[in-house]
């Protein structure tokens, strides 16, 4: 069974190693412990046991702590000024064509209306949030 668990082990750390998401690390620490039994004892039944509640107890108690530690904060720049101001359309919006732009606070900027209407030149918009370096914009009331 050693060779067994080795393999089980090797196999973890390969497929962890190639997906990077954390899929597979907890058989690898599960298959140490395996390995390890297999000195102590034959018993194919118990180095399974071993096997699974140690991967589950890795899973349990590690994956959450590392979870949070790669969650990603938003960074807010200085560009999310513009969410909620008045803008004026500089070149006609047409989310069909990917094409408009807006001036708000003397940048210009591309454009696209929140609700898929098209906005001609000289129409009063409100910018609703920042996606890439598009502003989504609905027609003021």
């Amino acid at each position: 069974m050693i060779w067994i668990w080795i393999a089980v082990i090797v196999a973890a750390i390969v497929v962890e190693v190639a997906s990077m998401q954390l899929l597979s690390i907890w058989f690898a620490i599960g298959g140490v412990a395996a390995l390890i039994t297999s000195f102590l004892t034959q018993n194919i039944v118990i180095q399974i046991v071993v096997f699974a509640v140690v991967s589950a107890i890795a899973l349990a108690l590690i994956f959450p702590a590392v979870r949070r530690s790669l969650k990603k904060e938003h960074v807010k720049t200085n560009a999310d000024r513009y969410i909620g101001k008045l803008a004026v359309v500089t070149e006609n919006i047409s989310n069909i064509d990917a094409k408009g732009q807006v001036k708000v606070d003397n940048q210009i900027w591309s454009a696209r209306s929140n609700d898929g209407r098209d906005l001609p030149v000289g129409t009063k918009v409100v910018v609703l949030r920042i996606e890439g370096v598009k502003l989504i914009v609905s027609a003021a009331e």
